[in-house]
């Protein structure tokens, strides 16, 4: 099993499946371009919820954007459904999907469904340690018979600009939300370090908020509420610096090689980190607010972001 992409005649479709969430969606794109590279001939599907599936709009490495049905991944007559989600959604469509050959990870629940069983990142890779998220989904294509190599950073298309229209000028971009409390820095201490890039180094505060954040405090500058991804990603590619607690925007940011500045609290920054990206990461996993803003600004400054 270890070179299975040899069994796949040319012009072969694989269907990976990647439900839920930005952050993982950004993730994948390299090891879907460490597939596309190796086996240029093979049709690549993604499976993704609409609401990411801007994430892979423009890709040179996929052929097809599949919604989650399972009427459609059959209809696209795959030979291999590789399921990098793992739940009982995923499951189902990669049953359902028709193709011969079942992949996932062992590790999955329900990994009887497979009939190719993907190991361990660790005993791929040959190195027992914590690894990245990308590194995991890219050690499923190494023991498939992608050739070691480096892994790349994560490939976004910035696409056509989206209205309304990106800033213009030197920016930087902020995020002050997170998917729970506790990743999440006080908004005053955002609005002092935006404040101090605006005067000290000449950059425009600019914030993404998302349709269930509060903008409130963030008022006084330019602010984007729930902006399409494609347009947050015209934004993002134009950006100076990024700074942000640990969420979706700050592996879009890393993906454009933007720098990064990136809160944590509670997650682990070993799996989140921003990937292939001039970054420093600032983490406290007892309580995110005892990160400073001195902390902070002294983060973004080493990064030498100017205008």
């Amino acid at each position: 099993m270890a070179y299975l992409l040899e069994r796949l005649p040319s012009g072969s479709r694989i269907a990976v499946i990647r439900l839920r969430s930005l952050g993982d969606c950004v993730l994948t794109t390299p090891a879907l371009a460490l597939l596309k590279t190796h086996r240029p001939d093979l049709g690549i599907a993604v499976v993704v919820e609409s609401r990411f599936a801007a994430v892979f709009e423009g890709s040179p490495d996929v052929d097809e954007i599949l919604p989650p049905s399972a009427r459609a991944v059959a209809k696209w007559h795959p030979k291999m459904a590789l399921n990098f989600h793992g739940g009982s959604r995923s499951m189902w469509l990669t049953a359902a999907s028709g193709a011969a050959i079942k992949a996932g990870f062992a590790h999955h629940a329900y990994s009887f469904l497979y009939n190719v069983k993907i190991p361990r990142a660790q005993e791929i890779l040959g190195e027992e340690r914590r690894v990245h998220t990308a590194e995991h989904l890219a050690s499923a294509m190494f023991w498939m018979g992608v050739p070691r190599t480096e892994i790349p950073r994560a490939r976004l298309s910035a696409g056509m600009t989206a209205q309304p229209a990106p800033p213009t000028g030197a920016y930087a971009v902020f995020h002050p939300f997170a998917s729970t409390p506790e990743k999440t820095w006080p908004p005053e201490r955002f609005i002092a370090v935006a404040e101090h890039l605006r005067a000290r180094a000449g950059l425009e505060p600019v914030f993404l908020a998302g349709p269930a954040d509060d903008p409130g405090p963030f008022v006084r500058f330019r602010v984007y509420r729930n902006a399409p991804l494609t347009q947050v990603k015209s934004i993002m590619a134009g950006a100076q610096v990024f700074v942000g607690n640990d969420s979706g925007p700050a592996h879009i940011a890393a993906a454009f090689g933007v720098p990064v500045v990136v809160l944590f609290g509670p997650s682990d920054p070993t799996n989140w980190a921003p990937w292939r990206t001039e970054a420093h990461v600032l983490t406290n996993p007892d309580a995110i607010g005892r990160i400073s803003v001195e902390e902070v600004i002294a983060a973004a400054e080493s990064l030498r972001v100017r205008a």
